[in-house]
């Protein structure tokens, strides 16, 4: 009786151990601090939103808290969260899988060229090479391939019209109300969001291990472009884990992150996004602004924000509170 006792003690020790690896692997993969608990729900004050544009932000798994002057609002490269989720959902992909080939075609490099005439950002391409799914995506979301984009809207539902149809479909049923895509890699200006609805599509494209993966990811090798470095400059600094930026004169700088810090003496999920951040570098006033709010949510201190915060240009609003 006494060896039977000890083998079930043994077993049960066995299991809770088998669980709580299994639970903390599966939260790294999503970018989430491990053993977060749902019921604490930690608010902010109103000295966490940055001065200018829009934010929102979920602090470890509590409800989504939305800063003032929430309106759809062009979110440039954010565009490529939702349109990458789409892929991965009728495409899956495991960590580190390569997934299917596409092949590039003449008119896909005519996309290309012409996107480059007019200063889009893009990833190199000729025809006839080869991308797996894995690799499209590194080029979409690490450098911000626009043509990348139009390349994965066409391969996925046949023409970019059908896959725009997706993403609005998708969009109206997270219920991202004040969200309009007009083309899936956010270059068009109509292309628009609220800071909280992006927020939806942010939680659910991380919780893919391989959505979580890219967007962790520093650099990717490309067959042609070679060496491609992610965009996200916060990456791997102060806990920050992903996930995408987005920049151009009608959005200003967005930004859409996820970090791991202590709040509250708690290694905490701190996930968010700032969009209309003013600034001579755009990409770099999105990322100090998401700096900054994980900085005062986690009582660090804001002086050393790095990307240095860039002062607004003139004629740039302040942000209005909303009651």
């Amino acid at each position: 009786m006494g060896v039977l006792v000890v083998i079930v003690a043994i077993a049960a020790a066995l299991g809770h151990h088998l669980l709580l690896s299994s639970s903390s692997t599966a939260a790294s993969r999503s970018g989430r601090a491990p053993s977060e608990h749902r019921s604490r729900d930690v608010s902010v004050g109103g000295a966490v939103w940055p001065d200018y544009g829009q934010s929102a932000v979920q602090i470890g798994q509590s409800r989504i808290q939305a800063g003032p002057n929430q309106h759809a609002a062009p979110i440039a490269s954010l565009a490529k969260v939702m349109t990458a989720y789409l892929v991965l959902h009728g495409h899956p992909l495991g960590v580190g899988e390569d997934g299917p080939t596409i092949t590039l075609t003449d008119a896909d490099v005519a996309d290309t060229d012409r996107r480059r005439r007019q200063l889009e950002s893009v990833v190199p391409i000729v025809a006839g090479e080869q991308l797996t799914e894995l690799q499209a995506l590194q080029a979409l979301l690490l450098p911000s391939g626009n043509n990348i984009a139009a390349v994965l809207a066409r391969w996925d539902s046949g023409s970019a019209a059908r896959f725009v149809a997706h993403m609005n479909t998708t969009a109206r049923s997270l219920g991202m109300a004040r969200t309009r895509y007009t083309d899936p890699s956010g270059y068009d200006d109509a292309t628009v969001s609220a800071a909280s609805d992006q927020m939806r599509i942010v939680d659910r494209a991380m919780s893919l291990p391989a959505f979580a993966s890219i967007v962790a990811t520093p650099s990717a090798t490309l067959p042609l472009a070679g060496t491609v470095h992610n965009t996200n400059a916060l990456l791997g600094r102060k806990g920050f884990v992903g996930i995408k930026t987005g920049s151009d004169r009608a959005a200003g700088g967005c930004f859409a992150f996820r970090a791991i810090r202590l709040v509250h003496g708690r290694r905490t999920t701190v996930t968010g996004v700032v969009l209309g951040q003013p600034g001579h570098d755009l990409i770099d006033a999105g990322l100090a602004a998401a700096d900054a709010m994980v900085a005062r949510i986690s009582g660090a201190r804001v002086g050393s924000v790095s990307p240095q915060t860039l002062p607004a240009p003139a004629g740039s609003p302040p942000r209005q509170h909303q009651p």
